[in-house]
């Protein structure tokens, strides 16, 4: 527990503000920072300096920050609102308590997710910051259509260019942060929803579509890929080859559904794929992505969870505790019933996607952690520190995988003027932990406090955002 103290001689006073001291400072930008004070001001850090070259007046509110360490803010950059509609409203506080302090949601229907951004902006000193893409922009067999629980209406279909076209901009015109392209789109609706988004300054994310493959997706201009979805096909050496079935098969001649289709295409080449990757042809994609700064998300804690059953480890089930108990007892049901056969496949996919972000890392492609939350029975927040934790094992170090969720995602929507740093002028989105997260990347999830638009949130309030959930 943190103590209140004054100091002797008068100094520096901060009216409406607060002084942390002798704190460790950790940020992408300065490494690690011994013994520094921060002042915090409404919002705003105003100033970070050695805390032995700064005298305080013994006015001032004054938290004793020895032997712990400060982080910006962290960012869950793949979360879905609308994947479980009766979960939306606990996502906040299950944020928050995990110091996730924004969020960058990839896909839902409008109307719902501007909700919840709405709700952040009238309320930032409480709620994490949200960011919208809206639905999925989809093609002609759009896959998230609604037809099944396990595809819950987050996209549009768009039939035509044209059509495509007067989607995007309905969505800018209602506010979107970025745009996300989906994977049953034809290449020329692709080019349409880029050009779209440079003429309105807007980044777009999403899976390479099926009907293309990741050189031509990235020369054309996508800001960043999501869990490596289809990057193994445009791998291989029969790449063409392979690129030239699928857009037969896109045809769909026997009109079935765009799901079907879809799980069909990855069926049939992603697997055989992953086992026939050329060294050279990866090489090639790699070269690309890196000149492009084409980032990714690779949502590497998913692909393990589902494939090694990870939701069924205490530790994990035991974060069900925090949901909705609706929530609670559909996830434990469905966990319950799942076949207890093992998930070749789904291995085979983790291990690739570890193994291919240690490699990217390698060729100077730039990440931003994200998770998919609460897809695959991950407990919003609670989620975002395994991703963490993956992207090490991985090959990222321990500073490369906080720049993941702190200055990567800030530098994508243009607000690392601002957000994502520890230095005067930002805002005081932070997270104060109780150990060294250079030291051990799991450390962040030692929490002692959560500081949110300058709102200085202590464990007592953090334990109550959980416990006050149900």
């Amino acid at each position: 527990m943190f103590l209140f103290f004054s100091c002797s001689n008068n100094s520096v006073f901060i009216e409406n503000g607060y002084c942390i001291e002798n704190i460790n400072v950790i940020d992408s930008e300065k490494g690690l920072q011994e013994n520094m004070t921060i002042i915090v001001s409404e919002d705003k850090i105003i100033r970070v300096e050695k805390s032995s070259e700064i005298q305080l007046s013994n006015k001032n509110k004054i938290i004793d920050g020895k032997n712990k360490f400060i982080i910006p803010g962290l960012w869950d950059s793949h979360v879905h609102f609308a994947f479980e509609e009766n979960l939306a409203s606990s996502m906040f506080n299950l944020f928050i308590a995990y110091g996730v302090t924004s969020v960058r949601d990839t896909g839902g229907e409008f109307d719902f997710v501007n909700h919840w951004k709405n709700i952040s902006n009238n309320n930032p000193n409480i709620y994490p910051r949200v960011k919208i893409a809206g639905p999925l922009i989809d093609g002609k067999y759009n896959v998230y259509d609604g037809n099944s629980v396990f595809f819950p209406p987050l996209s549009i279909k768009t039939t035509t260019v044209s059509e495509t076209e007067k989607r995007v901009k309905e969505l800018i015109d209602n506010g979107v942060d970025f745009l996300k392209a989906y994977e049953m789109l034809t290449p020329e609706q692709f080019k349409k929803i880029i050009e779209i988004a440079k003429e309105h300054g807007l980044k777009v994310t999403g899976h390479i579509p099926l009907s293309m493959d990741a050189i031509s997706v990235s020369n054309i201009g996508i800001n960043s890929i999501e869990h490596l979805r289809n990057l193994e096909m445009s791998s291989t050496a029969n790449t063409e080859e392979l690129l030239n079935i699928r857009r037969i098969a896109l045809e769909n001649k026997d009109k079935i559904l765009g799901s079907t289709l879809r799980r069909n295409l990855h069926k049939s080449q992603r697997i055989s794929s992953i086992n026939k990757i050329d060294s050279v042809q990866l090489k090639k994609v790699f070269e690309i992505l890196a000149k492009n700064e084409t980032w990714q998300i690779p949502t590497l804690i998913l692909y393990k969870g589902w494939a090694y059953k990870l939701y069924e480890d205490s530790e994990w089930k035991n974060t069900f505790d925090y949901l909705p108990l609706e929530i609670k007892e559909k996830w434990n049901y469905q966990i319950a019933s799942a076949p207890k056969t093992d998930n070749t496949d789904r291995k085979i996919f983790s291990n690739w996607g570890k193994s291919m972000t240690g490699l990217m890392n390698k060729s100077g492609i730039k990440f931003m952690a994200g998770t998919d939350t609460p897809i695959g029975f991950q407990t919003p927040g609670y989620s975002l520190h395994k991703e963490l934790e993956m992207l090490v094992e991985s090959g990222l170090t321990n500073s490369e995988a906080l720049e993941s969720a702190t200055s990567n995602p800030s530098k994508y929507f243009n607000m690392d003027d601002k957000l994502g740093y520890i230095k005067e002028g930002q805002i005081a989105d932070l997270v104060i932990l109780n150990d060294n997260p250079l030291k051990n990347i799991s450390n962040t999830r030692k929490i002692h406090a959560v500081i949110k638009n300058g709102n200085y949130i202590n464990k007592k309030s953090i334990d109550s955002l959980l416990t006050s959930i149900n």
